[in-house]
Formats: C-alpha cells, structure tokens, sequence
C-alpha cells in the first residue's frame, strides 16, 4: 500500500522555451506537516498549480493517495480528495461568511447538481456550517457578508472554505502573508487545529511560521528541490543557508 498522500516524480513544467519546474521529486507521508520555500521566483507557486491541476504538467507525475492525478481538472482533483488555498484571498464577497462556508460542504455531503433541494432545508450541511465556522472563529461573524470581513478574518474564512469539505490533503499557499504578529499568531494555531489528521503541504515565507508548524521542510531553488528534511537539518544545511536562509535566519 502506498503510504504517501503526494508523491512528484520528476515533474517538470516549462513555458514555452523556458523551464520553470526542472524534475522535482517529492514524496510527503499522510499526516505530514511539510512546507516548501525558497525565494522569490523558485517556482513554488508554480509548483502548487501543477499539482491543484491549474496548469498541465510538462513532464513527470503527480500521485495523490498512489492514483496519477496529472492531467485532471482542478475540480476532478478536488473529489480526490486535494483541496488548495491561494495568495490572494479567493473568497465570495458579495455572499455572508456562513453562505460562503456551506458552499464548500455541499458536494463533499452529496449534494451535487441537486436542484431539487432548498438550501435552507439542508441540516446537516448547516450543521457542518456552523461547525466550521466556529473552528475558525467567525461563528459572531456568521452573516457578514465576506467582503466587509478584515483582511485577517478573510484568510481564516479562506482556511475554513479549504478544509471545510473534507479533503484529507491541504494546500495553503502563503496563509499568513499581510498579517501582523498577532494575526501571524493566531493563524498558526488556527492551522494547527484545522489540519490536525491531515496532510498539510504549505508555501510560506515566515520562516518563524514554517519552522513552527511543519514536520519537514523542502527548499526549491530555480525550479529544484536542493534539500528536504526536518526543521533542525535544514537550519543547518550550507546549502540551504548559501541560496536561501542566510545567516542571520540560520543563527
């Protein structure tokens, strides 16, 4: 039995003429914690699209829970059970946190393309509704409309939109860029809770964040992964110091 929740072999992704990914191999347990950074332009947003399917890989494979996922839709990928956050905030302003919530519960129910059904009537995504959004903090904010949400409150509501349908392999993309040290902090423990018993793969650029939360951490540099291992090992890796950390992070 393949006991890896994501595995990448060799996956590369060029743009035309220019290659941005150049043969990543990454293989993250179940339940693993695992962060991936580097700098600016490393590809590491790039990588996260290859594998939420948003773009086609140009060579290699993807495998989520040992099944090949290349060359899936983003939804398709999705039903197998990966869910992924963004940079920028991908919210629905103009509907109330609660509503917002539901929407991500709904097929992960087995409520698909059921227009036969009232919103209203349906209890127990309401009920797993409600649950999230008291996970997340935002239950006294239930029906504010998300737009008017601070920008904080925002990335919460986006975490629990990502978890809230069950999907057992999580994608956050930057999770706690723009926030203050107190936002910063909240955040971390809100992940911590909201990814307990699942695979969490995260791009981050607080290292504070990374070496607080992940189990692993790899490091891509142009395109390639030049180190993966656990927090204290790559602290101290030359490496890794030389094309990315810097001394003063590795002090």
């Amino acid at each position: 039995m393949n006991a890896h929740a994501l595995e990448l072999k060799a996956v590369r992704k060029s743009f035309g003429n220019t290659p941005i990914i150049r043969g990543v191999d990454l293989a993250i347990p179940g339940g693993e914690r695992h962060a991936i950074i580097g700098p600016n332009g490393a590809g590491k947003s790039t990588l996260f699209n290859l594998i939420s399917g948003r773009y086609p890989i140009s060579g290699g494979d993807i495998l989520l829970k040992g099944e090949s996922v290349a060359g899936l839709k983003p939804f398709e990928i999705n039903r197998k059970g990966l869910s992924r956050s963004f940079q920028i905030t991908n919210i629905f302003q103009r509907m109330s946190v609660f509503e917002n919530i539901r929407c991500a519960v709904l097929w992960s129910l087995g409520y698909k393309y059921s227009f036969w059904h009232r919103l209203g009537g349906l209890k127990d995504a309401n009920r797993r509704a409600e649950e999230v959004m008291e996970s997340i903090g935002l239950k006294g904010r239930r029906d504010t409309l998300a737009g008017v949400l601070s920008y904080a409150e925002q990335r919460a509501l986006e975490i629990g939109i990502t978890i809230a349908g069950g999907a057992e392999v999580i994608l956050l993309d930057e999770p706690t860029a723009g926030m203050s040290r107190s936002e910063t902090a909240d955040a971390v423990e809100l992940i911590r809770k909201m990814s307990r018993g699942k695979t969490l793969i995260m791009v981050e650029h607080d290292m504070g964040v990374v070496f607080g939360l992940a189990d692993r951490i790899s490091v891509l540099v142009y395109g390639e992964v030049i180190a993966s291992d656990v927090p204290a090992n790559i602290r101290g890796n030359k490496a890794v110091q030389e094309a990315y950390l810097g001394t003063e992070a590795a002090a």
